[in-house]
């Protein structure tokens, strides 16, 4: 018996995200009683996967192969589903980002296992089996018992803290050798984002509302983006609109994300616009109007005019930067 992480890795590159699961799996492995392992699929150096080792797993499965390079789910889910068969492995822990959502149902099914997805910490109790999570927007919380042998969970970003626990893992490099016509899909060209910080791996998050009354405005959050290495969002009208690309559109119909900060300037915090950052550590809001329902999600407010606030908090942060 053993607890399963899968761990993403970026470019052969680790991030706060991968420790933040292995200490949870780690943690969680305690409770259960058993050892946290951890997997990752891709070329990724010695070191960098050594890095793991020191959140509390035990082995570190390094899986390598022709076509492992880029997200297939059928392909990945054999991957992790065989090393979990491996190592006995009767929970996997998973990100509940867009990586995580594709493979924690296919493993549901494939595994036959119970599925506790976007959980926001260690399970209340382990037998029987139940864990937390938010639901309606964040706007409630629930108590889902899983009563199947076998559990998959996704862990939301920034729900759990990192809690270092040093080791010497044993890395296993493993070699994966794919069936002919297992390929669902064929990709063809792959093409990154470059130049610009990914919203979706951005610890910090500068994002302008229709409280910002004019494209022209915009100028002020973008130099106080770059001043705090942010990347820039903003919320559906804006994108609507056309004053902003809708790659930047943040919320329930755009993109889910949960960065350590999310600074909301103009923005009055519909539902549909808090279910997508809701789940952001610190939200720090500034709007002209004081009921305005995004003070109810932000720990930190300012109640005033943006493009008078905004050029003093960027005078702020040149000072604090010496620049």
């Amino acid at each position: 018996m053993s607890v399963l992480v899968f761990t993403e890795n970026w470019d052969g590159k680790f991030k706060k995200l991968s420790f933040e699961l292995v200490s949870f799996a780690s943690k969680l492995a305690e409770m259960l009683n058993t050892s946290a392992i951890a997997m990752t699929i891709g070329t990724v150096s010695d070191d960098e996967l050594q890095k793991l080792g020191k959140y509390g797993v035990v082995k570190i499965i390094h899986a390598t192969g022709e076509g492992l390079h880029f997200l297939e789910n059928q392909v990945w889910v054999n991957t992790i589903s065989g090393v979990a068969e491996n190592e006995n492995s009767t929970v996997i822990v998973l990100s509940n980002n867009i990586v995580g959502k594709a493979l924690a149902p296919r493993l549901s099914v494939r595994m036959k296992a119970g599925l506790g997805a976007g959980v926001s910490g260690l399970p209340r109790s382990t037998e029987p089996f139940v864990v937390h999570k938010k639901v309606f927007s964040g706007n409630a919380f629930a108590e889902v018992l899983i009563r199947s042998e076998k559990k998959i969970l996704t862990l939301s970003q920034n729900s759990f803290e990192l809690i270092e626990k040093p080791g010497n893992p044993e890395i296993v490099n493993l070699a994966v050798s794919l069936e002919p016509g297992i390929y669902r899909t064929q990709v063809k060209d792959i093409q990154k984002q470059t130049g610009k910080i990914l919203l979706t791996d951005a610890e910090v998050v500068v994002s302008g509302g229709r409280g910002m009354k004019s494209p022209d405005n915009w100028g002020p959050l973008l130099e106080l983006a770059e001043l705090l290495g942010a990347a820039t969002a903003c919320s559906r009208p804006v994108s609507d609109e056309g004053w902003r690309p809708h790659e930047e559109h943040t919320g329930q119909t755009g993109k889910i994300i949960a960065p350590n900060l999310y600074l909301a300037v103009g923005i009055s915090g519909a539902t549909q616009h808090l279910a997508g950052v809701s789940s952001s550590k610190y939200i720090v809001a500034i709007n002209s109007d004081k009921d305005a329902p995004i003070f109810e999600a932000a720990q930190y407010g300012i109640v005033g005019d943006a493009a008078k606030i905004l050029p003093k908090l960027i005078e702020a942060v040149k000072e604090i930067k010496g620049k």
